[in-house]
């Protein structure tokens, strides 16, 4: 297609769909995001967004998808109105979707094929929150000779992400982060500050219970010295009395 026809064709920002099927669902996505951000926020050449639309087919505007959580190796960091990806020149290597009953043909065929076959999604993770219809409720997906091979599960029951070098792991209804050489649940950015804060203002309370615990103590040994030398004097006192006149 000529660049100018091209350059007249619209690419939306919007689909029309709900962001997400339920409260869970949104806040799920909205934290793995921020979390993926946080763990890449040093590296500008790693673009890590959620349900925005990535095009796929230049000249097209209807061949897009909009996954619910995506990293892109080698694309530059910056906020989009939507992803091209014949722009960018990188497709998402990472892609979680937070699957429902409503979604699970487009999540499991649409997507699957289209994530294996056009994006080359190296590695592809389902989450079904609620356990509605997806069992095993957490799966996962590598792309190994242009096929998806089933990520098997670790003896604790995570799944193993090569790429980030992370676990997903099912905590209730809740997907969580672990980090591979650390062993700890990966948190997003704010609730690391919050953490962060807490355990500072948990150093500045201990750090004044001990300075009260001192001065406490302090104060004690004075009032005991104080106590011990008025004693010393009443003694004195009483001895003084008890010598006769002219001795």
């Amino acid at each position: 297609m000529p660049a100018a026809t091209t350059d007249l064709i619209e690419y939306p920002t919007s689909d029309g769909k709900p962001m997400a099927e339920t409260d869970i669902h949104r806040d799920l996505m909205l934290r793995l995001i921020e979390i993926l951000k946080g763990r890449y926020a040093d590296r500008d050449d790693i673009y890590v967004s959620g349900n925005l639309l990535v095009f796929y087919e230049e000249g097209n505007p209807r061949r897009h998808l909009a996954p619910d959580c995506f990293v892109v190796w080698g694309a530059h960091k910056h906020r989009r109105l939507n992803y091209k990806i014949w722009e960018e020149g990188a497709a998402p290597g990472f892609v979680i979707e937070l699957t429902s009953s409503s979604t699970r043909n487009e999540d499991r065929r649409e997507k699957f094929e289209l994530y294996r076959d056009t994006w080359k999604v190296k590695e592809y993770f389902l989450f079904d929150p609620y356990e509605e219809y997806l069992e095993p409720s957490m799966q996962g997906y590598r792309l190994i000779d242009d096929h998806y091979v089933r990520i098997e599960p670790t003896a604790t029951g995570d799944l193993h992400s090569e790429t980030t070098g992370l676990h997903l792991r099912r905590q209730g209804i809740f997907l969580t982060l672990i980090d591979d050489v650390t062993g700890k649940e990966v948190l997003p950015p704010d609730a690391i500050r919050c953490l962060s804060l807490e355990q500072e203002l948990q150093g500045e309370k201990a750090a004044r219970e001990r300075m009260e615990a001192a001065a406490r103590a302090e104060r004690e040994a004075r009032e005991q010295a104080e106590a011990e030398v008025a004693k010393l004097r009443s003694e004195l006192e009483t001895l003084r009395r008890q010598v006769p006149p002219g001795v």
